[in-house]
C-alpha cells in the first residue's frame, strides 16, 4: 500500500476549489435555473448579457447565481420551488408559482446568459439591487456583484454604494434598459470597463 503524505503540497490531491475549473457546470445547472419568476406575474422583468474575459472575449462555461427581494422589497421566505422526479429525484425545473428570488444560470457557447425574475424592491437606503455571484474558468474564489436597475435616477444617487464610486466604475453595475421589460448587464472579469466587484468579510 502506498502511503500519500497530505502535507506535502507536490502530493496533496487538487480539489474544485483549487483548480481551475469548471467542476461547477457539472451538476449546478438544474432545467428553468434562471425562470424565477412566477408565471404570468406583472412585474417579471428579463435579465440577460455576456461574461467576458479580460481581452472580451465571451466566456462559454461560465455560472451565475441571482437573489432578489421581491417588488415589495421583502427577501423571499418561501421554501423552493423545484419540481422533481419522483422515479430518479432529479431536478425537472421550477414549478411557475413560487418566488424564491433565488437562480442560478450558465452561459451558452456564445458566453450569453438570461434570467426572468421580479423586478426588486427598494431595502433600507439601498436603491433596488439583485445580488450576482460568478464563478467562471480562471477564478480560484467566485465573485460577488450587483445589478441595479436604471429608471430611479433619485434612488440611484443617494445608494451607499454607488456613492463611494467614481462615475465609470459606477455604469459596470447599472443595467442597461432595452424596452418591455428587458434589461442588459454584462459582466467583464477584468481589464478595461471590468465590473466592480465586492468583498465581504
Amino acid at each position: 500500500m502506498t502511503k500519500i503524505d497530505t502535507n506535502s503540497p507536490e502530493t496533496v490531491l487538487p480539489t474544485p476549489s483549487h483548480t481551475v475549473g469548471p467542476f461547477y457546470g457539472h451538476a449546478l445547472p438544474f432545467p428553468g435555473g434562471g425562470d424565477v419568476a412566477p408565471l404570468g406575474h406583472p412585474d417579471t422583468i428579463t435579465l440577460q448579457g455576456h461574461v467576458l474575459d479580460g481581452q472580451g472575449n465571451p466566456l462559454p462555461d461560465a455560472l451565475l447565481e441571482l437573489w432578489g427581494a421581491g417588488p415589495d422589497g421583502r427577501l423571499s421566505r418561501t421554501d423552493g420551488s423545484m419540481l422533481r422526479d419522483a422515479a430518479s429525484g432529479g431536478f425537472l425545473g421550477r414549478n411557475g408559482v413560487e418566488f424564491t428570488g433565488w437562480g442560478r444560470v450558465q452561459t451558452d457557447a456564445a458566453g450569453h446568459w438570461t434570467a426572468r425574475t421580479l423586478r426588486p424592491g427598494a431595502r433600507g437606503e439601498s436603491a433596488p439591487y439583485i445580488s450576482l455571484c460568478v464563478f467562471a474558468r480562471g477564478l480560484l474564489v467566485h465573485l460577488f456583484t450587483r445589478i441595479y436597475l436604471p429608471g430611479d435616477d433619485a434612488a440611484l444617487a443617494a445608494d451607499p454604494l454607488l456613492g463611494r464610486l467614481d462615475q465609470a466604475r459606477r455604469g459596470t453595475l447599472i443595467a442597461e434598459e432595452q424596452g418591455q421589460g428587458a434589461y442588459r448587464f454584462d459582466i467583464r472579469l477584468q481589464g478595461e470597463g471590468e465590473t466592480v466587484f465586492l468583498e465581504f468579510q
